[in-house]
């Protein structure tokens, strides 16, 4: 499976890794940790140099229960930040971590090379076609809700066949606007408690009948350290545990804060196959 950033063919067929760079003062494990141009480039630069494809770039924190951030504020905190980490770094494949078309587009504009939608288009009637028009990758989460409202709507009659169809009409959208390369994320932590998320993870092989590249975020969240009963900072081991469960079950992408480790999970499972 490829897709194309910014006319370069990627094979997701041979995982990836996309790097996280959060900018939101409020982030649950990185909030607030890179607060000036010479850190976040010296954290892109760690990112890259450890084998990351892709660093996405966040300035709306999705936490449970995250503050609200408006338009304005979200274009305020990452413009800079694009423009800033493409002067240093030319190469970079970007992604950016909006649900606003607006904010999708004057990224991209300023030369970003995907977008990564927790919302799937369901929070901006306008983004779906806005990635058309753009010709970007995109990368569509299931999601209930919002950040505020996701953790009171987890009922399901069937865990993954509510999340299979959600898929399923979501691409069809898409698709039909002329979205050509997508990316499906199930959304780890999002609209779902703790048995669901280990459920999902159990039975993440069946995402593969989509036939669409699959990205799997676990990195660090509840689910890991809730679990181990730790926290946040000690929970990379966990990560690199469900990490490597995601790629034997068929993750083409993993959404990291730690991009070493997880190369090291690529590196070890595709010694598996060879």
């Amino acid at each position: 499976m490829t897709i194309n950033c910014k006319g370069q063919l990627i094979d997701l067929s041979s995982p990836k890794v996309m790097g996280i760079l959060n900018i939101t003062p409020d982030s649950f494990f990185d909030g607030g940790q890179h607060k000036n141009e010479k850190d976040i480039l010296n954290h892109v630069e760690k990112m890259l140099n450890e084998g990351a494809t892709f660093i996405d770039v966040g300035a709306y924190s999705s936490r449970p229960n995250a503050d609200d951030v408006n338009e304005e504020e979200e274009l305020k905190r990452i413009l800079p930040i694009v423009n800033l980490t493409l002067n240093k770094f030319p190469e970079v494949l970007l992604s950016i971590d909006t649900f606003r078309s607006n904010v999708a587009k004057q990224c991209v504009e300023a030369g970003a090379a995907l977008i990564n939608d927790i919302s799937a288009g369901k929070l901006d009637v306008n983004m779906l076609q806005t990635i058309a028009d753009l010709h970007v990758p995109y990368i569509m989460m299931h999601m209930r809700g919002n950040p505020k409202t996701m953790q009171q709507q987890t009922d399901y009659d069937d865990l993954i066949k509510d999340i299979l169809f959600y898929f399923s009409e979501r691409i069809a959208t898409a698709k039909a606007l002329g979205i050509i390369d997508i990316i499906v994320d199930p959304g780890f932590g999002f609209a779902k408690t703790l048995e669901q998320n280990f459920e999902l993870l159990n039975k993440l092989e069946l995402f593969n009948i989509i036939e669409k590249p699959l990205l799997v975020g676990v990195s660090r969240k509840s689910m890991i350290y809730k679990t181990l009963k730790t926290t946040e900072k000690e929970a990379l081991n966990g990560t690199s545990v469900l990490n490597t469960i995601a790629l034997q079950k068929g993750a083409g992408i993993l959404r990291v804060h730690d991009v070493k480790e997880a190369m090291e999970c690529i590196n070890l499972v595709e010694s598996l196959k060879a």
